[in-house]
């Protein structure tokens, strides 16, 4: 079995023990140790770090086995240890984030499905490799969420849509509803610390830079510690002010931006003019929406929404009540509009492309073996075929009917001969099925077209 050392800067990390494949040993050995620099590798006494999942200033995140559950379940350990160019308040600051991040997962990670449990939070005190003096780390152990963050998921597959951007809204309105409810602001909300799991879920990661908020008359204010991320963050945060619920849905409304324009906020903000300007880069959207996002956008705090409830309420707002008593009418009610034909799906589509195709060629063999003149064969074939690409439409045949029709076609020209005009039967038969063939063939490539051009226009 592979195990990953997390010391900074091991020159060789892997490690590979044949020994502990075998399950009751993995589970009862107390220790293992980095055959380059003697880091201790099984964290916490449980958990075995197996790939790197990412790294910055403050430390590590790896990709970890729980060997004490029946699975060996995976989690995420992230570890904290900050470069050596941080002055001592700065080292401070960053701990108590770290800390923080523990405390807020375990207050509301096991509450809320849309935010990671916390497992384990832990020091570790090593000797330096070099002999020299010892050094402490910090773990913490939390679920892992088996996707893809949205940053990832916009440069995978494009722009979003209005409706997965309004999706993508109100799911984490709720989750911030919930935060801010609890008394913290998350204060780093961006597309990279959104992930959709692969059942479709999304979840708020990386509570790393959370504040909790001040509660009581005899506590004051406190300004932002400076823990954002350049061009998400509104104007109280970077100018080290007051952070509020208003602060995570101007991050919110500028994440959604990003993922409905595929521009990065820079490009969305006129500084100039000190406004946004990011219809000029979207795809129509609702008023109702572009309406929201204006105002989650202000740049005072007290203009914005105050609070995620009410985000999710200008989304869906209450019917008006409608108290007045009307008169019966004195004419009879006007027909109600026929309900939307629903669209064809790709599958259809092709479905009955290739069916088309398969009853021209019958069709048009029948014509000429029973019609002397190309004229009246043309007329024929084109207004039966009409016929037949309007009945589809209508949905007057669909479904079970289209081979069934397909099929007596096929056997009628089995049984009278005198309608192939002398080919065999094979042949025909192969004919139709070539054309019908070649129909799904052109309506695809057709199709992949039209949707090029759609995402491109």
């Amino acid at each position: 079995m592979e195990i990953l050392c997390t010391r900074p800067g091991c020159s060789h990390p892997k490690n590979s023990f044949s020994d502990i494949d075998d399950p009751k040993i993995l589970k009862t050995i107390q220790q293992k140790y980095c055959t380059t620099c003697g880091m201790p590798l099984i964290l916490g006494g449980r958990y075995l770090p197996v790939r790197l999942l990412g790294q910055g200033g403050f430390g590590a995140a790896f990709l970890a086995r729980d060997r004490y559950t029946p699975t060996m379940r995976f989690c995420v350990v992230k570890q904290f240890q900050p470069s050596g160019h941080l002055t001592q308040a700065a080292l401070d600051i960053a701990q108590g984030l770290f800390e923080r991040e523990a405390v807020v997962l375990e207050q509301l990670g096991q509450k809320h499905q849309q935010i990671p449990d916390l497992f384990a939070f832990f020091p570790l005190i090593v000797p330096s490799p070099s002999g020299g003096q010892e050094t402490q780390f910090f773990y913490l152990v939390q679920e892992f969420i088996d996707g893809q963050d949205l940053e990832a998921e916009l440069a995978t597959k494009g722009q979003f849509s209005e409706a997965e951007v309004t999706e993508v809204m109100e799911e984490i309105l709720k989750v911030l509803q919930y935060v801010h409810e609890n008394g913290s602001i998350h204060r780093d909300i961006k597309p990279s610390n959104i992930m959709r799991d692969k059942g479709g879920i999304l979840y708020l990661l990386d509570f790393g830079a959370v504040k909790q908020v001040a509660v009581g008359a005899g506590n004051a204010p406190k300004g932002s510690t400076g823990i954002f991320t350049q061009g998400f963050a509104p104007p109280e945060q970077m100018q080290g002010q007051k952070v509020y619920p208003a602060t995570d849905l101007y991050a919110l409304a500028v994440t959604c931006l990003n993922l409905l324009t595929g521009k990065p906020p820079d490009q969305l903000f006129d500084s100039y003019h000190n406004t946004w300007n990011w219809k000029a880069y979207a795809p129509q959207v609702s008023d109702r929406l572009a309406a929201i996002f204006d105002r989650l956008l202000l740049p005072t705090p007290s203009e914005r929404f105050t609070s995620a409830a009410e985000v999710l309420q200008a989304f869906n707002p209450p019917p008006t009540p409608n108290t007045a008593i009307q008169p019966p009418p004195l004419t009879p009610s006007p027909r109600p509009p026929l309900a939307p034909r629903p669209r064809f799906s790709s599958v259809e589509l092709l479905k009955n492309a290739g069916f088309t195709g398969f009853e021209a060629v019958l069709l048009i063999i029948a014509l000429k073996s029973l019609i002397p003149s190309p004229g009246i064969i043309v007329a024929v074939a084109c207004i039966t075929i009409g016929g037949l690409i309007f009945v589809q439409y209508r949905r007057i045949l669909e479904g079970k009917d289209l081979p069934i029709i397909a099929g007596l076609s096929l056997f009628l020209m089995f049984l009278v001969p005198i309608i192939r005009g002398g080919l065999a039967f094979p042949i025909v038969a192969m004919m139709a099925i070539l054309a019908g063939s070649g129909a799904i063939a052109v309506t695809a490539l057709f199709r992949l077209i039209y949707q090029l051009l759609s995402r491109l226009l």
